[in-house]
């Protein structure tokens, strides 16, 4: 028993160091062409969510009396608008995962599944590289960091199950109904403003069961982490367990989608 279990794990580490080497090596091909063909490169990454906070922070500051969000605002906005934008890029890209390199998908051996993991790491790299531009903004408007920041490795794990379970049901189920594209997109916009970006969940409890309803928003307890950073109100545990629970069971979801449906993939695409 002992000899077998031996010779079992081995193999399993090789397998994993394996996978691990392609996802790193296919991320990093990702980010090369990404910024390879725009003369910017880097600031792309970070000019989408810095016009969007712009926007929002001219309209709830400057014309409108904003009654919703703590101060700073800018980096109350931020917090939130940053790791959006790595959900949301994720899952849009997920939609043509299997269809924008289906002969080289085809033509190797290796598992399908690194094709939606890639999208996620190299989203997730953009949002790291984000992150300086946030702390600018907190240092210029005099925002405090506290002790919960201790809290943003557990914020990006939640995300990555999140992302990764979304985008593993995503990829295959694009490839036999192509209008899921479209629906995705759609969703994605209501998604944005369902979620507690440009106000807090806390800004629901006036407004009689629906921050219980929006607790079932998985990106409602992440959104909650991420911002307790500057503002230690925001954090509410039973948002984050509720949102971490949530993200297991569409992980869950989203390997059962994916081990079902790879085979017929392969075949459609």
């Amino acid at each position: 028993m002992t000899s077998t279990f031996s010779e079992v794990r081995p193999g399993q580490r090789t397998k994993f160091a394996r996978y691990r080497h392609s996802l790193w090596l296919l991320t990093r091909r990702d980010l090369r062409v990404r910024y390879s063909t725009s003369a910017l490169g880097y600031l792309w990454s970070i000019l989408d969510p810095l016009v969007m906070s712009g926007i929002y922070w001219l309209v709830f500051t400057q014309i409108f009396h904003r009654n919703v969000g703590e101060n700073p605002y800018i980096v109350f906005l931020l917090s939130a608008l940053l790791p959006w934008m790595w959900f949301n890029g994720s899952v849009s890209d997920s939609t043509r995962a299997f269809l924008r390199e289906s002969k080289l998908i085809r033509s190797t051996m290796i598992p399908r599944s690194i094709w939606v993991n890639r999208i996620v790491a190299s989203k997730g790299i953009e949002f790291l590289l984000s992150l300086p531009v946030l702390a600018v903004f907190a240092i210029f408007s005099g925002a405090k960091v506290n002790l919960d920041i201790l809290l943003f490795p557990l914020a990006i794990s939640i995300q990555v199950v999140l992302t990764v379970g979304v985008g593993l049901i995503v990829a295959p189920l694009v490839v036999f109904f192509r209008d899921l594209e479209r629906a995705i997109k759609l969703f994605l916009r209501f998604l944005f403003y369902a979620s507690p970006i440009i106000y807090s969940a806390r800004d629901l409890e006036h407004i009689h069961g629906l921050r219980d309803i929006a607790a079932f928003n998985p990106l409602t307890g992440l959104f909650s982490i991420y911002r307790s950073t500057f503002f230690a109100q925001e954090l509410d545990w039973h948002l984050v367990l509720t949102s971490s629970l949530v993200s297991l069971i569409l992980l869950g979801i989203g390997v059962l989608v994916f081990r079902r449906c790879e085979a017929a993939v392969l075949k459609e695409i």
